[in-house]
C-alpha cells in the first residue's frame, strides 16, 4: 500500500507550467489558480483541499504514443492487461507536479481532439471540448492510494462543476459535460483510447459518480486501488468539497 506523505515547503511553494496552447483566462476563478496565455501558475495552499502526497506516477507520452496506443487487444489479453504491463515495465515516480500537467495535457488533448466534432451522434461542442481538455489536464494533480483513500484533492476533481465556474455552465449544460465524459462520450474505441492514454498517468480514469451525471468528477486511479473504500470516502466529503468550487462563481 503506498503511503501518505507530508508535502514539504518545496512541494507547497507554487509552480507554473507552459503549454502549447493558451488556457482560458477564466480559470483564474478557481482558487489557486493563475493563467497567463500559456503560463499556468497552481498555488496548492490556496488550490487544493487536501494535499497530503505530492508524488505521481508517470510514463513518458512519446514512449506511450509509439508503443502502446496501436496495442490491439485480443481473446487472450484485455486493453487494461496491455496498460498495466506497460505501466510496471515503464512508469517512474515524479514529485514536479508541472510534469503531470505536461504530461496530462498531452494525454487530453489526443482523448479530446477536435476531429471528434465531425462524428455524427456524439454531439460535442467545441466549447466543451475544450472544456473537458483543460479541466482533465488539471485534475490529473488528484491523487487516491491504494487502500482508497483521497490524498490529493482539488476543485477540477469535480470538474463539471469546475468548468460550470469557468465556462458559465448552466446546470445543466455541466451535467451534460459531466454525461459526456461518464457516459456518451466511450463508445467501445473511446474507451480503449481512454485506458491506454491514461498509462500515460499511471492508471485509468475512474468516476465518483454512481450512475447518472451527480457531478461528483472523478480521478486517474492506479490499477488495484480499493473502489469501495474509494467511493466510500468520496461520499462523505465531497458535497462540501462541490460547494466550496460552485462558491468560486460569486
Amino acid at each position: 500500500m503506498t503511503m501518505a506523505t507530508s508535502p514539504t515547503t518545496a512541494q507547497t511553494m507554487p509552480f507554473s507550467v507552459v503549454l502549447p496552447e493558451p488556457f482560458t483566462p477564466e480559470w483564474s476563478r478557481i482558487d489557486g489558480i493563475t493563467v497567463n496565455g500559456t503560463t499556468i501558475t497552481v498555488d496548492p495552499a490556496r488550490y487544493f483541499f487536501r494535499y497530503e502526497n505530492p508524488t505521481w506516477l508517470l510514463v513518458d507520452w512519446a514512449l506511450v504514443q509509439s508503443e502502446l496506443l496501436d496495442a490491439a487487444e485480443t481473446s487472450k489479453q484485455a486493453v487494461e492487461q496491455c496498460a498495466l504491463e506497460f505501466v510496471q515495465a515503464h512508469a517512474h515516480t515524479t514529485d514536479d507536479p508541472a510534469k503531470v500537467l505536461q504530461v496530462a495535457y498531452q494525454v487530453a488533448s489526443y482523448l479530446f481532439r477536435d476531429e471528434h466534432l465531425d462524428i455524427p451522434g456524439l454531439d460535442v461542442t467545441e466549447q466543451e471540448l475544450k472544456a473537458l481538455r483543460e479541466a482533465t489536464t488539471i485534475m490529473a494533480l488528484n491523487r487516491v492510494e491504494l487502500d482508497g483513500h483521497l490524498s490529493n484533492v482539488g476543485p477540477c476533481w469535480f470538474f463539471p462543476v469546475a468548468t460550470s465556474v469557468v465556462f458559465g455552465f448552466d446546470e445543466a449544460e455541466g451535467k451534460r459535460v459531466d454525461e459526456l465524459y461518464h457516459g456518451g462520450w466511450f463508445n467501445e474505441t473511446r474507451r480503449r483510447e481512454s485506458v491506454l492514454a491514461h498509462a500515460a498517468l499511471g492508471g485509468r480514469l475512474v468516476h465518483g459518480c454512481q450512475a447518472s451525471a451527480d457531478m461528483a468528477g472523478g480521478c486517474v486511479l492506479a490499477y488495484g486501488t480499493d473502489l469501495g473504500a474509494f467511493r466510500t470516502e468520496l461520499n462523505d466529503v465531497r458535497h462540501d468539497w462541490m460547494e466550496r468550487v460552485v462558491a468560486m462563481s460569486a
